[in-house]
């Protein structure tokens, strides 16, 4: 089994910034891609932005030049850092990621941390 323990979120102004982090543990022999996804009040969860495990990145068009997704293999921590943050980018943000324990690939959740930008 993996756990996803996410931190950063909080109250910022519009034009703020804030770094999102979510670290696994647990069995884990490797980790596939690793994403963000937030779900704002009424509306459904989206993708945020993702990163594979070579690095490679890939943003929604609504955030693309103000986040930006890494990650840290050794420490099995991917990261969201979120700059010129506006108040549609708002929601509960939840960690994603793709684990390998001895046999099996599992897809897993964080609990989610609320981010929200005041006008």
């Amino acid at each position: 089994q993996v756990q996803l323990v996410e931190s950063g979120g909080g109250l910022v102004e519009a034009g703020g910034s804030l770094r999102l982090s979510c670290a696994a543990s647990g069995t884990i022999a490797s980790i596939g891609a690793m994403g963000w996804y937030r779900q704002a009040p009424g509306k459904q969860r989206e993708l945020v932005a993702d990163v594979n495990r070579a690095g490679r990145s890939n943003y929604a068009d609504s955030v693309k030049g103000r986040f930006t997704i890494s990650r840290d293999n050794a420490k099995n921590t991917v990261y969201l850092q979120m700059n010129n943050l506006k108040p549609e980018d708002t929601g509960v943000y939840y960690c994603n990621l793709d684990s390998l324990d001895s046999r099996f690939w599992g897809n897993y959740w964080g609990q989610g941390t609320q981010v929200t930008v005041s006008s």
